[in-house]
């Protein structure tokens, strides 16, 4: 590895004035699942234009390059300030001063702009994210700011509102068009299957074709094997943070957790519990969890243990669901104690995206496409549910 790039999905942290560290600190937090006290630790701050952020980076002892975009949400929160993140419509004003900060951040040597228009990201208080809901009329208004440079890319990532209103997938990717369209410059987007709208990715690649045919120069960020999080004791998320039995040991270190949980009585009385919500406001968790929680049972066909040889295209049959079906046990049983495996420290791999059909033969098609590039490495975020450091892009 001899190069990084920061600041994808619409968040970072420049341009920041410093009343609002803590706000782009929860959003970082929420996003990225970065403990917001290792970063509140580890920022020494220092900068409040993009220019001096770059000034700041480039100052610090280091062995391999930087590279870094200038993020949505950080520029949006920079000239509203608490209207970013409120329904409000973004004036004229607004959008002429964010283009202007992201040609003075293009010009100082960022790589590009991003943002994001995902129901997932929120922050660590459970808010949206400053950007999601950006209009095409900023988004053009601010990537017209880079026309007529040699240099910068666009990069998004966008979930086309599938889980709240996918009639609505047309018009997201007109948003998008615009967007590249204003700009000049070249795009780039994640392109990956989600296993709620299994041929979604069918459509993202028919609508990017045409937008090539335009004349447009529209990427596709391909992951070459399976998204997904890791669950456990330790991760940031389990299918058992929701129960009342074992909420009222969370707060216990993990070896007295497990010595609790290895309790048959406590086995026996959590899993006749239900789960209570653990998404909503105050967390960063997105809605779909509850959901995944609900159906627990169908998922625990997706569950795979992940032990010291990682694999990562495990077939259905070593599901944790199809274990549980052989031997006679309750799905949520095979999770409990695969869990407890390794005193506690046992990973479940849970693939969100990129296996509906238990094997890669749709991301060997993707990456196949001639608008595709692998990418999609989250080596630096994430830090309790994955490390995806394992494919960088070019």
């Amino acid at each position: 590895m001899t190069t990084i790039v920061m600041g994808s999905c619409g968040v970072g942290f420049a341009p920041v004035r410093e009343r609002d560290h803590d706000r782009l600190i929860r959003l970082m937090e929420g996003v990225e699942d970065i403990p917001g006290s290792a970063l509140a630790e580890g920022l020494s701050w220092g900068w409040e234009s993009f220019p001096e952020y770059m000034e700041v980076i480039d100052r610090r002892p280091h062995s391999i390059d930087f590279s870094a975009q200038v993020p949505h949400d950080a520029v949006r929160v920079f000239v509203m300030g608490e209207r970013a993140v409120e329904s409000c419509d973004v004036t004229d004003d607004d959008i002429a001063a964010m283009r202007a900060l992201v040609r003075q951040a293009l010009e100082a040597g960022a790589v590009g702009f991003s943002t994001g228009r995902s129901d997932m990201h929120r922050t660590s208080d459970g808010e949206w994210t400053p950007a999601s809901e950006a209009s095409a009329r900023e988004l053009a208004g601010i990537a017209a700011g880079m026309r007529g440079l040699d240099h910068g890319v666009l990069q998004a990532v966008c979930d086309f509102d599938y889980d709240r209103a996918p009639e609505r997938f047309d018009a997201e990717f007109d948003i998008l068009e615009r967007m590249v369209e204003a700009s000049g410059r070249p795009f780039s987007i994640s392109l990956m299957q989600r296993g709620l709208v299994p041929d979604q990715w069918l459509e993202i690649i028919k609508r990017s074709e045409a937008a090539a045919a335009r004349g447009l120069t529209w990427r596709l960020q391909v992951a070459p094997r399976a998204i997904g999080v890791n669950l456990g004791l330790q991760c940031t998320f389990h299918p058992f943070m929701g129960f009342p039995s074992y909420k009222a040991i969370s707060h216990l270190p993990l070896q007295e957790r497990v010595r609790q949980m290895r309790d048959p009585a406590f086995k026996a009385r959590l899993l006749s519990e239900k789960s209570d919500t653990v998404a909503g406001d105050g967390t960063p968790i997105p809605p779909l969890a509850d959901r995944f929680l609900q159906a627990i049972d169908m998922i625990a066909y997706t569950l795979f243990v992940l032990d010291d040889d990682p694999d990562y295209e495990q077939p259905m049959e070593r599901s944790l669901g199809a274990q549980a079906a052989a031997a006679g046990k309750k799905p949520l049983e095979a999770v409990y104690d695969a869990m407890l495996a390794d005193d506690g420290r046992g990973l479940i791999y849970f693939p969100i995206y990129n296996y509906s059909e238990f094997d890669y033969e749709n991301v060997l098609r993707m990456m196949r496409h001639p608008q595709s590039l692998p990418g999609l490495s989250d080596g630096g975020a994430h830090v309790g549910t994955v490390c995806d450091a394992s494919f960088p892009t070019y």
